[in-house]
């Protein structure tokens, strides 16, 4: 049964992501608001499959440290959902990507349509220099910067080696930092098909100041990304 749900839900997923993708293409010439309001539709439907076909409820918790306006957010990564999620609760998210994901056909369209942030990750110090001002734009904008400081997906329960464009960007921007912790990788598996029933929670966490050294903000924010997370593990 577990097997049949998931895969009714990736064929559903797919099928859903198909109609929105061709909805949107029009919206290719209007502003990136009405892109990024398509993917807060689309991701509603994501979240609404999980529940309806396999019976995982989605739940946003430390509302109170979630971000209105412009802010820079730490997330832990452990599946795709993690981005599709964000578009439901914050305004105008912008996600630092892979520049080779611009590259996909619709894909590297639209998340270039809504303005978000492609790094090369080969490009060092040319590539952090553009992600900096990038990011200085986007903020002035007032969008919800995300940044997943372990640079790829990763399994429940595991820190993942914790990259220094974050520590560049707080150093940079002069902004208190929002750590996001999840276990949505219990439920959603980087790797495989299945989806397994339960609660994913995205809880946000005390922003971090700015103003501290680097040593210290990297070791405050692993420790609270991570010790939330493994917290969220239990339930």
């Amino acid at each position: 049964m577990l097997a049949f749900r998931s895969l009714a839900f990736v064929a559903l997923f797919y099928l859903w992501s198909l109609i929105v993708v061709l909805c949107m293409v029009p919206m290719l010439v209007l502003p990136h608001r009405v892109s990024i309001a398509a993917m807060r539709i689309w991701s509603q439907g994501i979240t609404l499959l999980l529940r309806l076909i396999c019976n995982i409820r989605t739940e946003l918790r430390g509302a109170a440290n979630l971000p209105a306006g412009a802010a820079l957010i730490a997330a832990k990564h452990l599946c795709m959902y993690d981005v599709f999620v964000q578009f439901a609760w914050t305004p105008v998210p912008c996600f630092v990507m892979k520049k080779e994901l611009l590259k996909v056909p619709f894909f590297g369209w639209y998340a270039a349509k809504a303005r978000m942030t492609p790094v090369d990750r080969d490009g060092h110090s040319a590539a952090l220099k553009k992600l900096m001002r990038d990011s200085r734009a986007r903020l002035a904008e007032g969008r919800q910067i995300f940044i997943f400081p372990e640079g790829t997906r990763g399994e429940p329960g595991v820190a993942g080696d914790y990259k220094p464009g974050i520590a560049a960007l707080y150093r940079e921007l002069g902004v208190p930092v929002h750590p996001l912790a999840t276990n949505s990788g219990v439920h959603w598996p980087a790797h495989g098909f299945l989806r397994r029933p339960g609660t994913i929670v995205f809880e946000y966490l005390e922003p971090i100041p700015p103003g501290l050294k680097r040593s210290e903000f990297m070791r405050l924010l692993e420790d609270r990304i991570e010790t939330a997370s493994n917290k969220l593990l239990e339930l």
